[in-house]
């Protein structure tokens, strides 16, 4: 690797974008963010907060971490942000973890 090469470069696009997906669903409160906007399944503005039982502030900042990877979308309705899953991208990343996860590990006699 040479010293103009960042780290992430020396992976492919669906390693990184695998390893960032799961970045943001690294948090039990993200989780569950996503658990309620796929149970719903339209956008919610303002109940969130109250469902998970988090300051607005958490719950902004875990908005933002899950919209920053795309799994979410927001739009602007007056002065609130409406949420919801981006289908486009939540079946992308099912796909991609749907064949990473039907590769077959081998057995080794070492474990």
């Amino acid at each position: 690797m040479n010293m103009g090469t960042t780290k992430s470069e020396i992976y492919t696009a669906t390693q990184n974008e695998l390893a960032a997906m799961f970045k943001a669903l690294a948090h039990p409160a993200r989780i569950a963010i996503l658990q309620s906007l796929l149970k719903r399944n339209e956008c919610v503005c303002g109940s969130l907060v109250d469902e998970l039982g988090l300051a607005q502030a958490t719950v902004s900042q875990h908005l933002k971490e899950l919209k920053t990877a795309g799994l979410i979308q927001g739009t602007v309705e007056g002065t609130r942000i409406c949420y919801c899953i981006n289908p486009e991208v939540w079946t992308k990343f099912g796909r991609k973890l749907k064949s990473f996860l039907d590769i077959s590990p081998v057995n080794h006699p070492c474990c």
